[in-house]
């Protein structure tokens, strides 16, 4: 173990009560270390935040449990973890949330008295996200395209939220049979099915609503998963990627109009978990989401801007 990892992002002794990182692969132009320090000061708490990227450390994924232990010795008060790291980590803490351990994922590490707890913060923003900005939404029938980290996520706050009928599909079969199986467990009273390209159309369709989770629609993969002119009138979309923020799916969705929950919801609402339980304090959401949104309209305009 060492006093410190590097110059950039490293831990030493900190200087305020809450000292907060984030371990992850090519983080450097995460919008979390921002959103959260923002939130801190206007509710008057004493906070930092800094990244610990994987990559400008020189050390592989493996090495997230000895980075856990470095910050925890250095005083840190809580870790947020993203890809490569999330499922890595479950297995290297103490106390495992139940929704983090149905989810088989944790996204934030809380030091508890000596003891490392893990939490799944991703579930419960984007659930945050469908109550606050579908309000009244039908969730009789919900298709989902995508069934990777962030797709495990959307699924279990969709079935948490009451979806009635969830059916899931992957341009990977197998992880979206892979996710079915891991799903019904908790949702016994649900139907949870999994959906090939061959009755995809017909799936959305029927659908009230569907869940895009995939990349697709970042800058730099541009395109839509599906034909919308499948979508009844009034079934609603949702959409993960929030670089941009108005992606493709969600510009034409909204120019059809129908109701649509872009990425950005499910970004602030995690962040907004994650500041809740390692402070205790409640956050204003709605404040974060504005402060959200001018970070990426700051970097929409700003030509040398990163939007990955």
């Amino acid at each position: 173990m060492t006093d410190r990892m590097s110059a950039e992002g490293s831990p030493e002794s900190p200087r305020r009560p809450y000292l907060v990182g984030l371990i992850g692969e090519g983080i450097t132009a995460s919008l979390t270390p921002p959103m959260h320090e923002a939130e801190a000061g206007a509710l008057g708490i004493d906070y930092e935040y800094r990244i610990l990227d994987l990559i400008a450390l020189g050390r592989p994924a493996t090495d997230v449990g000895d980075l856990l232990a470095e910050a925890q010795a250095a005083g840190f008060a809580a870790m947020n973890i993203t890809h490569p790291c999330k499922q890595l980590v479950v297995d290297l803490v103490d106390d495992l949330d139940a929704d983090a351990a149905h989810l088989q994922a944790v996204n934030l590490v809380v030091f508890d008295d000596g003891r490392l707890v893990g939490y799944n913060t991703d579930w419960m923003g984007y659930r945050d996200g469908l109550v606050d900005g579908l309000p009244g939404a039908s969730f009789d029938r919900v298709v989902q395209i995508g069934c990777g980290g962030a797709g495990a996520a959307t699924a279990y706050a969709l079935l948490s939220h009451g979806t009635a009928r969830l059916d899931l599909s992957d341009v990977d079969a197998g992880r979206a049979e892979d996710l079915v199986a891991r799903m019904r467990p908790h949702f016994p009273a649900q139907t949870i099915t999994a959906v090939g390209p061959d009755v995809l159309a017909e799936a959305i369709e029927r659908a009230s609503g569907v869940v895009h989770a995939t990349p697709l629609g970042m800058l730099h993969h541009p395109g839509v998963a599906f034909d919308l002119d499948l979508l009844r009138p009034d079934a609603w979309v949702s959409d993960v990627v929030y670089r941009p923020l108005e992606t493709e799916l969600i510009r034409r969705a909204r120019e059809r109009g129908h109701a649509a929950l872009d990425g950005g919801r499910m970004a602030v609402g995690q962040a907004c978990a994650s500041l809740r339980i390692i402070t205790g304090t409640v956050p204003d959401r709605e404040r974060m989401a504005r402060h959200f949104r001018a970070l990426i309209s700051a970097e929409e305009s700003s030509a040398g801007g990163s939007l990955r």
